[in-house]
């Protein structure tokens, strides 16, 4: 929630040709406890300040010679560093107000200059204008945090995959499919097959030597979406020497909860047995 205090330490620029004008304006301000007040008669320098000082609100004066300030609310929207142009019109021409809300100024005050009128309308205006910044800078470390929070990922996924490829022969993934996409580590030459045929071929089909229970066993677990860990895999080779294999691996889903494969590690333990 807002303080008073912050809006009073709100920064503002009056620009007006008549000094008259700015000096009862200032007076006003000042004395209703605003600290950050600033001016100019000449209305060319306003873009240069609100660059320079990033204004939270600017009172401006419709009729000044030169450039009036239906021109200074063009260029300060060419110059613009947010979406919210924070802009109270001065004018005496009642005609004026609804073309200056339609340039893009948030309110209006009529001259002569009503005291109550000014303090409320600068008030309100300067409420929204804060509001509208703190929603900005919560936006800004929300989008901060995802990016901190997507990198920290992607690391931890490189961690991840160094470390499991280190720990083990063969990191692996498979998509929706069954289709191995990736596959890290000298799992042909170990194996001797293509790696797609342990999970792209119909159980019931005998596969060079393989031990076909625990295979049907673990493509059951993977058709069920179940992780397994430590499981162990054997085959015969066809010189007549046995294989064995402990495999873990779990389950993928992208953001929508949809499958898209498996990944895991595999490891010869009968050259280590």
């Amino acid at each position: 929630m807002l303080t008073e205090s912050s809006i009073l330490d709100a920064s503002i620029l009056i620009v007006d040709d008549q000094e008259i004008n700015i000096a009862l304006l200032e007076e006003m301000l000042r004395g209703a406890g605003y600290t950050h007040v600033a001016s100019t008669l000449d209305p060319h320098q306003v873009c240069a300040l609100n660059r320079q000082h990033h204004y939270d609100l600017i009172l401006l004066d419709l009729q000044m010679p030169g450039m009036d300030g239906f021109q200074v609310m063009e260029a300060l929207k060419t110059n613009a560093t947010d979406g919210y142009l924070s802009v109270i019109v001065l004018t005496a021409q009642p005609g004026h107000k609804l073309r200056a809300l339609q340039a893009g100024a948030k309110d209006f005050v009529s001259k002569p200059f009503d005291l109550i009128e000014v303090m409320t309308r600068i008030h309100n205006i300067l409420e929204v204008r804060l509001l509208y910044k703190r929603l900005e800078e919560h936006a800004a470390m929300l989008e901060n945090k995802v990016q901190e929070r997507t990198a920290e990922l992607r690391e931890s996924e490189a961690r991840y995959r160094s470390l499991t490829e280190l720990a083990s022969d063969w990191y692996w993934e498979q998509d929706e499919s069954g289709k191995f996409s990736k596959v890290s580590g000298p799992v042909l030459d170990m194996l001797g097959i293509r790696v797609d045929s342990l999970a792209g071929v119909p159980a019931t089909v005998p596969l060079d030597g393989w031990d076909e229970p625990k295979r049907a066993e673990l493509l059951a677990i993977i058709a069920a979406r179940q992780p397994f860990l430590d499981f162990i895999l054997g085959r015969v080779k066809p010189d007549g020497s046995r294989q064995r294999f402990c495999v873990s691996g779990e389950p993928m889903f992208d953001r929508s909860c949809r499958f898209i494969g498996y990944r895991g590690i595999g490891v010869e333990t009968s050259a280590k047995a």
